[in-house]
């Protein structure tokens, strides 16, 4: 949304919509921006969930290092339940998925398993945190500078 549709929809002026959005960008509240791209338009036709289990708790820090490093890692957390983490991965076919798994998942130090389930089509795919709850935030800031 743009700044003045966010004023529109809280009741705000632009100004004070821009003022509070770097209130929320200084408090950490918002981390970022990004662009939302069409992934089989970059030629990344495969998306899958990828479980993966670690030996043990000290394994967490290095394999969190390489996750990191690995860009067809889209999303990774570490979970309670049969999995140590679970991965969002996107690559361009099977092959790749397939190399991604043999020759760079499970060479990491520590992993004994993983379980990959294959995404066959999206139904909703998002980041957003819906606008009633932006909203209720630019107000309580708002009210909270009003008040001091």
């Amino acid at each position: 949304m743009t700044q003045q549709q966010i004023a529109e929809a809280v009741g705000l002026s632009q100004p004070a919509v821009a003022q509070r959005l770097r209130k929320l960008e200084a408090q950490g509240v918002i981390t970022g921006y990004v662009a939302q791209v069409d992934a089989h338009q970059l030629g990344k036709d495969i998306t899958a969930f990828i479980g993966v289990t670690t030996d043990h708790p000290r394994y967490n820090a290095g394999f969190a290092r390489k996750i990191l490093a690995l860009p067809e890692v889209l999303e990774c957390h570490r979970v309670a339940g049969e999995y140590s983490y679970l991965l969002k991965v996107k690559t361009e076919n099977t092959a790749s998925l397939d190399r991604f798994i043999t020759e760079l998942l499970r060479t990491i130090p520590g992993v004994s398993r993983s379980y990959t389930t294959l995404v066959l089509a999206s139904v909703k795919e998002t980041t957003r945190i819906e606008a009633s709850q932006a909203s209720r935030r630019l107000r309580v800031i708002g009210r909270a500078k009003e008040g001091a």
